[in-house]
């Protein structure tokens, strides 16, 4: 091709695309996966292996008639205040557990929020759905300019429009999965600062990457939108860093593509929480949690969505007590920092049970609130 006309090689090059484009349409109408990205079956995304959904009426009669005990803390949640003004001289890369599934990230210069929901409810209404056990651990509109806020999908565990609203100003970039994007415009985002992402979708923002990997889940705010956006895990490396956030998820072979593809990671972020039998295909039970580690080739896991919202008919700490051992038969490096503490991301610190009580030795200026204030 190489001594061909230059204008007959670029009709060639057009021809090529446009067939690969079409064959590529036509394999997301059939509902064939593609080779890479997620596919659309009738509009809706559909997992990569299924389907895979939540049967409402299994969940109901879950919700209804299983016995139930110790659905909310009798005491308050353990607590550190992070004092957002002094991070720029917190030498990273450092992360915060800030309640549920949300995470702050200091690597280098550059701060990113994952899943940030800090409205009291996570819930439409912010006078009925389930309410936090445990204040937001930081002052939200003291937070320093923020490089990037990634979200996982579009429940509102995870998605809180109160929040986007309150952080837009000091966003430089939202990352979405694909079609989340429209929630954020809605709400009155900055269309340039929105960047929806496919799986399998890299981006680097100065000295961050960004990939969006494949989840096991489903989507929608609403009885009549379901799954007309993507959800995805995350791939997230920088300052030397190099981390994983499962978002919502059930088992699947996919973690140990995304592990082969971009592991070993120096911290996984796995959903531990919120599970039962009758969800367990997009909502992962303890042990496939500590599996999902392994087969992601983790160094240290810290287990997400718990300890704060009241999803399902296991007592709250449960999810904690089962993780843990677990993760001792697994030989897991097991991360449990008190929610607001600091995590080093390449040293992890030892941490404690705090759900049952106990304390940590406190080794910088941040305040304790709550259950373990007394003995720290």
């Amino acid at each position: 091709m190489e001594h061909l006309n230059p204008r007959i090689t670029l009709q060639m090059k057009v021809v090529l695309n446009t067939a690969g484009i079409l064959v590529t349409t036509l394999l997301l109408t059939l509902g064939v996966r593609a080779e890479e990205g997620a596919t659309q079956v009738d509009g809706l995304y559909v997992n990569g292996i299924g389907p895979h959904k939540m049967s409402f009426g299994k969940a109901a009669s879950q919700v209804l008639f299983a016995q139930q005990k110790d659905k909310t803390p009798s005491e308050p949640v353990p607590l550190r205040h992070l004092d957002v003004s002094q991070l720029s001289d917190v030498e990273g890369p450092v992360l915060y557990r800030l309640g549920h599934s949300s995470m702050l990230l200091k690597l280098g210069d550059d701060i990113v929020l994952i899943d940030p929901v800090f409205s009291e409810r996570a819930s439409p209404l912010q006078w009925l759905g389930p309410r936090r056990f445990h204040p937001v651990p930081l002052i939200v509109e003291d937070l320093p300019p923020i490089t990037a806020v990634v979200v996982s999908h579009n429940h509102y565990d995870h998605l809180d429009k109160g929040t986007v609203q309150r952080l837009a100003d000091r966003v430089d970039h939202f990352l979405v999965p694909l079609g989340v994007g429209a929630h954020l415009r809605a709400w009155g985002i900055d269309a340039d600062a929105i960047i929806e992402m496919d799986w399998w979708e890299e981006l680097e923002l100065g000295e961050l990457t960004f990939v969006a990997t494949p989840a096991q889940h489903f989507s929608g705010r609403s009885l009549t939108d379901r799954n007309e956006t993507l959800w995805a895990s995350w791939v997230i490396q920088g300052d030397g860093a190099n981390l994983y956030f499962s978002g919502d998820s059930g088992y699947f072979d996919g973690f140990k593509e995304i592990g082969d593809r971009y592991g070993p990671f120096d911290l996984t972020m796995v959903e531990n929480g919120a599970y039962n039998q009758a969800w367990r295909t997009v909502h992962m039970m303890p042990e496939e949690s500590v599996q999902a580690h392994i087969d992601l080739r983790g160094r240290a896991m810290l287990p997400i969505h718990n300890s704060t919202f009241d999803l399902s008919t296991h007592a709250w700490y449960e999810p904690m007590e089962r993780v843990s051992a677990l993760a001792s038969e697994k030989g897991v490096d097991l991360v449990t920092p008190v929610i607001g503490a600091p995590v080093q991301v390449l040293s992890p610190q030892p941490t404690v049970a705090w759900w049952r009580g106990e304390t940590e030795m406190v080794a910088d200026s941040g305040d304790i609130d709550g259950a373990c204030q007394k003995a720290c």
